[in-house]
């Protein structure tokens, strides 16, 4: 694919799919799951531990990224791959859901979003514009639309009408990048995704897709779930939405999820993904297993010398007893929320690389049921 950006399906079983997004810095085997790295790291991880678990790109955040350290600051020092040491593909969110979910105080308008900083109560205002303005100042591979994302569940009018401004912005967000292409702020093998809105109406949705599909796309995400609606709701929504996508452009659904979340939606055609949930809840004492999820604070793990998980490719997760990560994380030591955000990063790899596998062997579905009926097996639940 040379310079450009693309997206090629390798195979299919039903839904599911399987492929590869090609970019200027290295290809990304799909389903791919982003560990974030909201302010330029993993947290708890070094980025070598991140690449060995077999990721092939980062997540970015424009909102935390452009507060602290800045935008400029980071074009400044070689941008964000340099800044932070990572020579894979970057993705940046808008700071969209950001705005939503941390602002002090926010004003949405036709002209973008005005807020205070969470950090220090500052001003900004963060547009269409300008949000693609630090995007390609950070210099990801994928950038993502300005939207307005709104917490479920909330009146139709209101998802309504925050699906219609995103379009608008949507517009907007692709002027200004094809401006930034034309003036040599971005390259031709970086890419910007649209965000697909409309909450839990599939009518809206349907009108969303459609009008974003219009406008050409290199990529297409599936925005404003995972805030409220539930699991369920969320899979039928997305089942009701990608068919209104191109089959041969990737399809992301954005801040999702659980384990049993990433295996439905694959199921539907998902090909990316992101989520917090492997570090944050490492951090929080919470290890992913192949025999479900295991809360490390527990007593019963206090005298248990056997390993936290055999079929682990994470040295860790096969040396390390279970007594002995109950005894940091009990005791609040450092070390225990690193071992287990890395446990669980590399148990989140070894699950897209296990479905990558079943979707080439035509065993997605079986996989699927035997794999749901294990995780679901621990009485431990992540928060």
């Amino acid at each position: 694919m040379g310079n450009d950006f693309g997206f090629r399906l390798l195979a299919r079983d039903g839904l599911a799919r399987r492929g590869e997004v090609f970019t200027p810095r290295g290809v990304i085997r799909t389903p791919a799951f982003m560990p974030v790295g909201t302010v330029a790291t993993v947290k708890a991880l070094y980025l070598d531990q991140v690449k060995q678990a077999g990721a092939d790109i980062l997540l970015g955040n424009t909102y935390h990224l452009m507060l602290r350290p800045g935008a400029e600051r980071i074009a400044k020092l070689g941008g964000l791959h340099t800044f932070m040491r990572w020579d894979g593909p970057i993705l940046t969110d808008s700071g969209g859901f950001q705005v939503m979910s941390l602002s002090k105080i926010r004003k949405i308008t036709e002209e973008g979003a005005a807020f205070q900083s969470h950090i220090d109560g500052s001003r900004h205002m963060l547009s269409p514009e300008r949000s693609i303005e630090i995007q390609c100042l950070l210099g990801s591979d994928i950038q993502m639309q300005f939207d307005e994302c709104i917490e479920l569940p909330a009146e139709r009018r209101e998802v309504e009408r925050a699906m219609e401004l995103s379009l608008r912005w949507a517009e907007r967000s692709k002027r200004a990048f094809d401006a930034q292409v034309a003036s040599g702020g971005a390259t031709r093998g970086q890419a910007l995704f649209a965000i697909v809105q409309g909450g839990i109406d599939l009518e809206l949705r349907q009108r969303s897709a459609e009008a974003l599909v219009a406008m050409d796309f290199p990529g297409y995400a599936v925005g404003g779930l995972a805030v409220g609606e539930g699991h369920e709701a969320m899979i039928a929504t997305l089942r009701g939405t990608l068919p209104s996508l191109p089959e041969d452009k990737p399809r992301y659904l954005m801040g999702v999820g659980t384990p049993l979340d990433l295996i439905e939606a694959v199921r539907s055609g998902v090909d990316m993904f992101d989520c917090v949930m492997p570090t944050r809840n490492g951090r929080h004492g919470y290890a992913f297993t192949w025999d479900g999820a295991l809360n490390m604070r527990n007593a019963k793990h206090a005298e248990d010398m056997s390993v936290l998980d055999p079929e682990s490719s994470c040295p860790a997760a096969r040396e390390y007893s279970r007594a002995y990560i109950h005894h940091l994380i009990k005791s609040g030591e450092l070390l225990g929320a690193m071992i287990l955000s890395w446990v669980n990063t590399v148990f989140y790899q070894d699950l897209m690389a296990a479905m990558r596998n079943a979707i080439s062997e035509g065993r997605f579905d079986a996989w699927a049921a035997e794999t749901k009926a294990r995780i679901t097996s621990a009485a431990s639940s992540p928060p």
